[in-house]
C-alpha cells in the first residue's frame, strides 16, 4: 500500500502548476496552508492605537492575499457596555462600512446574527446578536443613530438587503450611502459583481467563503446562528473591512468614467425605493389564482388530446427528443429538418415557430408549452411563494444584473409574464391591492420611439409625437403614401413591427419572417422606412461608428455599454454588437428615465405624508396599491414625475389606469 501512495516532493512547484492552472480546488486539498494563531480579544477598544499587532502569518502559496496573509485587527464585541464604546468610536466618524449576518439569504425572513463595522482599513469589529428578539433590540437600538445619521457615509456591499434586515429591527438606513456592488455594476455592467469575485479582480485578496463557515449548499448546510460569535468574527469582520478596501478602489473610478451622476442621483437613491417595494410586497387573489390553474389544465389536456390524435399515438410532449422523431420522422411536415451535432431534431421555439403553417399539430404543440410554462412559473408557482408571516409575495428587484440598465426581478420573475393574449391577463387579475385600497398602473407611451426621436433629431418623427398623432399609423401613412385615417390596420401592424424591430436592429430577413411577408415586401417597408426617418438612418449609422471608435455605447446618463465585438472580423458577432450600439443607448436611456421618476415618485410621497404604496414596477410600468382617499393626489403626483422625469425634445407620455386589480388597472 505504501507504494501507491501520493507523495509530494517538490510542494513548491506543486504549487506553482496549480496556481498557474487555477486549481483553486487542488490546491485548498493538497498543499497544507500555515494555521492562523488564535487571536485575543481586546475588550477595551484600543484597536486603533499607534501599533496595532501584526497578525500576519508567513505568505501562502497563493497569487491572492488573504487573512492569513495580510496585517489585519478584528474585534468581537459580545456585551452591551463594549457595544456602547464601539458606538462612541464611530460616532466620530465620517464614513462607517457596515454589514449584517442573519439567518437567512431572504431579508424578509432574516434574524440578525451579528453586526459588522470598519472605519479604517485592516481594522473591524463584529457585534454578536444575541437570538431573544428583545435583547437583540436593545443592542441593535444602540447603534440605531449611526444608521439613520445624516453626517455619515454608509457603505455596503448590497447594502439593500442590510436595509431590509435592518427595517424589521424599526431601523431606517438613510443617505448618504454607497454600494460597491452598484458601483462596480455602474462601471462594468456585464461583469460579476460579488464579493469574493470583486475582492480578487480589485484587490487581488481571497476572502473567507461563507461555505467555509456554514458548509455547501443542501440539507446538511448550517444557519449562522448554529455557530459560535467567535468562530463568525474573522468571516464578518472580514465583509465590512473588503467593502471600506473596495469603496476606496471603486470611489474614484467613478470619476474617472464620468458615470457619478449615474450613481449619485440615479442609482443611489433607487435603493431605499427599492427597498420599502420588496418589504411592503403584493397581494394575490390565490382563489381566482387556483380557478385560473383549473381552466389552463383543461385546457392543457383537451390539447394534449388533439396533438395525440394527430399524432396518431400518444408521447411525451415535454421531450424535445421525442417531439422531433413525431414531427419529423413520422410526420416528415420538412424535407431536410435541422439537426444537432448529436443527430437529434431540433425543436426549438424559433425552429416551430417558422413551421407552424406546416401543420397544425405544430400550433398544438407551442400552445401546450406555452401553458405548461405559464402553469409552472406563475399559476401553480405564485401561491407558494406567499410569505405565511405577511401574507404578500416579495418579489427581488436586481439593479445590478442586466447590461442594459433595466431592473429585473427574481423570486418570482414579474418581469416575464406576458403582456399579450389572454392567460397573461388572467394572472394579472390575480395581482390585488391591500384590503379596501384601489390598484393604480401608469406606463410610459412608446418610451424607447420617444428616445429614438429624441437621439436622432428626425424631424418627421418628432412632429408625429408633437402632434399626438398614433405614431404606428403616421409611420404607416408616410410609408404607404396615405392619410392617417385611411391607413388600413394591416398597414398599421406592419409600420408597428418596422418601428420596433428597426430599434433592435431586425434584418430584411427577420422583418420578413416575424410579418409573415416576402423578402422584397420587407425590404421596400425598411426602405420606405428610412426614406420616411431619413435621421434615424443617420443616428443608427452614427451610433455604430462611435461604438467602433470608443469600444462602447452610452445613454443620456452615460451608462456604458461595452461592445468589444464591434471590430471582430466575424460578421455574425459584430452584426449583433453593432444592433447593441443601436439599441443600448435607447433602451438603456429608457432604463434611466423610468427610475427616475420613481425616485421623485417616492421622495414626493415621503415629503406629502402619502400613505398609499409604490408596489411594482415591470419594464415602463409603476404600480401602486392606493387608499381611496389619496386617490386624486396620487395620480397627480405620479403622471407628473413621470411625464417630467427628463426633457426629450417630444412629450414623454404615461398612460394610467384604476381597478380592483392589476388587470383592470392595466
Amino acid at each position: 500500500l505504501d507504494s501507491i501512495k501520493m507523495k509530494y516532493d517538490d510542494i513548491k512547484s506543486l504549487t506553482e502548476n496549480y496556481n498557474e492552472l487555477e486549481f483553486k480546488s487542488l490546491l485548498d486539498k493538497f498543499v497544507k496552508k500555515p494555521q492562523q494563531p488564535q487571536k485575543t480579544v481586546n475588550a477595551q477598544l484600543d484597536l486603533f492605537a499607534e501599533n496595532p499587532t501584526n497578525h500576519s502569518v508567513d505568505a501562502e502559496f497563493s497569487k491572492y492575499e488573504s487573512l492569513k496573509t495580510t496585517p489585519h485587527e478584528y474585534q468581537l464585541i459580545e456585551t452591551e457596555e463594549d457595544a456602547r464604546k464601539l458606538f462612541d468610536l464611530f460616532v466620530t466618524k465620517q464614513i462607517l462600512s457596515l454589514d449584517t449576518e442573519t439567518t437567512s439569504i431572504n431579508p424578509i425572513d432574516a434574524e440578525l446574527v451579528g453586526l459588522s463595522f470598519a472605519a479604517e482599513e485592516g481594522k473591524a469589529f463584529y457585534v454578536a446578536i444575541p437570538a431573544e428578539r428583545e435583547k437583540a433590540e436593545r443592542i441593535v437600538n444602540i447603534f440605531k443613530p449611526l444608521y439613520e445619521s445624516p453626517e455619515i457615509l454608509k457603505i455596503g456591499q448590497n447594502i439593500k438587503y442590510d436595509m431590509e434586515v435592518l427595517m424589521n429591527y424599526g431601523v431606517r438606513l438613510s443617505a448618504p450611502m454607497f454600494d460597491t456592488m452598484i458601483a462596480h455594476y455602474v462601471l462594468q455592467p456585464e461583469q460579476k459583481h460579488n464579493m469574493d469575485i470583486l475582492a480578487e479582480t480589485l484587490l487581488n485578496y481571497q476572502t473567507v467563503h461563507i461555505d467555509e463557515l456554514i458548509g455547501p449548499k443542501g440539507k446538511g448546510q448550517k444557519s449562522m446562528r448554529d455557530l459560535s460569535p467567535a468562530s463568525v468574527c474573522d468571516y464578518a469582520a472580514e465583509d465590512a473591512d473588503v467593502t471600506l478596501r473596495l469603496y476606496n478602489v471603486l470611489k474614484p473610478r467613478l470619476k474617472e468614467a464620468g458615470v457619478e451622476q449615474l450613481f449619485y442621483d440615479i442609482e443611489m437613491p433607487l435603493v431605499p425605493v427599492l427597498a420599502e417595494m420588496e418589504t411592503t410586497g403584493v397581494r394575490l387573489d390565490t382563489e381566482a389564482l387556483a380557478e385560473t390553474s383549473k381552466v389552463l389544465t383543461e385546457r392543457m389536456k383537451q390539447i394534449e388530446r388533439n396533438i395525440y390524435e394527430l399524432a396518431g399515438h400518444e408521447f411525451n410532449i415535454a421531450s424535445p427528443k421525442q417531439v422531433g422523431e413525431v414531427l419529423f420522422g413520422e410526420m416528415k411536415i420538412v424535407e431536410k429538418p435541422k439537426k444537432t451535432k448529436t443527430g437529434q431534431y431540433v425543436t426549438s421555439e424559433e425552429v416551430l415557430q417558422q413551421l407552424r403553417s406546416k401543420a397544425p399539430i405544430v400550433a398544438d404543440i407551442l400552445e401546450h408549452r406555452g401553458l405548461k410554462k405559464l402553469l409552472g412559473t406563475y399559476v401553480d408557482a405564485l401561491p407558494k411563494l406567499i410569505n405565511p408571516r405577511t401574507g404578500h409575495i416579495h418579489t427581488s428587484f436586481n439593479q445590478a444584473v442586466t447590461a442594459t440598465g433595466r431592473l429585473s426581478s427574481s423570486d418570482p420573475n414579474l418581469q416575464n409574464i406576458p403582456v399579450r393574449g389572454e392567460d397573461g391577463k388572467e394572472i394579472r387579475k390575480c395581482f390585488i391591492p391591500e384590503p379596501g385600497e384601489l390598484f393604480f398602473s401608469a406606463d410610459y407611451s412608446q418610451i424607447e420611439l420617444r428616445v429614438m426621436a429624441h437621439l436622432s433629431g428626425d424631424k418627421n418623427m418628432i412632429e408625429a409625437f408633437r402632434e399626438g398623432y398614433d405614431i404606428h399609423a403616421a409611420t404607416a401613412a408616410r410609408i404607404y403614401k396615405e392619410k392617417i385615417e385611411d391607413v388600413s390596420r394591416d398597414q398599421r401592424t406592419k409600420a408597428k413591427r418596422a418601428n420596433f424591430g428597426i430599434i433592435y436592429g431586425i434584418t430584411v430577413f427577420g422583418l420578413a419572417e416575424r410579418l409573415e411577408i416576402s423578402r422584397d415586401e420587407a425590404k421596400q417597408l425598411i426602405d420606405g422606412y428610412f426614406e420616411t426617418f431619413p435621421d434615424v438612418h443617420a443616428y443608427m449609422e452614427k451610433a455604430k461608428e462611435l461604438a467602433r471608435e470608443h469600444g462602447y455605447a452610452e445613454t443620456f446618463f452615460h451608462r456604458r455599454r461595452y461592445l468589444p465585438d464591434i471590430t471582430s472580423h466575424n460578421a455574425t458577432v459584430r452584426n449583433f454588437a453593432e444592433r447593441n450600439a443601436i439599441n443600448a443607448p435607447i433602451q438603456g436611456s429608457a432604463a434611466d428615465i423610468i427610475k427616475i421618476a420613481m425616485v421623485k415618485i417616492y421622495e414626493r410621497f415621503r415629503k406629502e405624508g402619502i400613505r398609499s404604496r409604490m408596489i411594482l414596477q415591470v419594464h415602463d410600468e409603476l404600480n401602486f396599491s392606493v387608499i381611496p382617499e389619496e386617490k386624486e393626489k396620487v395620480e397627480r403626483i405620479v403622471l407628473e414625475e413621470m411625464q417630467n422625469a427628463y426633457p426629450l425634445q417630444v412629450p414623454l407620455v404615461a398612460d394610467s389606469g384604476w381597478g380592483e386589480n392589476w388587470l383592470e388597472a392595466h
